[in-house]
């Protein structure tokens, strides 16, 4: 009855497997950074005005949240009205509180306008010196695109934007004038 049993394992992966690989194979790394890390779960319940949340694979700032209470085995319900932060676009989601929902990982950078080429693209820098040549200037609100061009005035004057990044997106949403 007293008898002990050794459990030993050995991956069949392991054994046998050459530790090289080829060149295809060892530069095709995924990048996860676009989609699955670009949000965090949480409870719809604690979700704040003011907050980010994804509605329809969009990431969007919370504007309002209303509860409303269900019977007596209901769920309450958050009812989210947000705005796209890329788009402006308004949208709305019924969620219980209780279940989870997925919110935006939102991160804003101060950039300075190095030049605007002729179709809107943007050559920006950092206070470290790196340069980012991947964002266009933004379409939405309609103006602004017109104004930053009027502010930067082919180089007369220092503009800096402010770049907001969620879900693989980027955009300018602001920016501002150094005298």
């Amino acid at each position: 009855a007293g008898a002990s049993a050794t459990f030993c394992y050995t991956s069949p992966i392991q054994s046998n497997y050459s530790s090289t690989m080829s060149d295809s194979e060892q530069y095709h790394i995924e990048n996860a950074d676009a989609g699955a890390s670009a949000t965090i779960p949480m409870e719809a319940g604690q979700i704040k005005k003011g907050g980010y949340i994804m509605i329809k694979g969009k990431p969007c700032k919370v504007l309002s949240i209303s509860v409303s209470k269900t019977g007596k085995h209901g769920h309450a319900k958050c009812n989210f009205t947000a705005v796209d932060i890329f788009t402006g676009k308004k949208l709305e989601d019924m969620v219980p509180s209780s279940h989870g929902t997925t919110v935006p990982i939102v991160t804003r950078t101060e950039w300075e306008i190095i030049d605007i080429g002729e179709e809107g693209e943007l050559t920006l820098m950092d206070e470290g010196g790196n340069q980012k040549t991947d964002v266009n200037l933004p379409g939405v609100p309609e103006n602004m695109a017109q104004e930053i061009r009027d502010a930067w005035n082919d180089g007369e004057n220092q503009v800096s934007v402010t770049v907001q990044a969620a879900v693989g997106q980027e955009q300018v949403v602001a920016y501002k004038k150094d005298s």
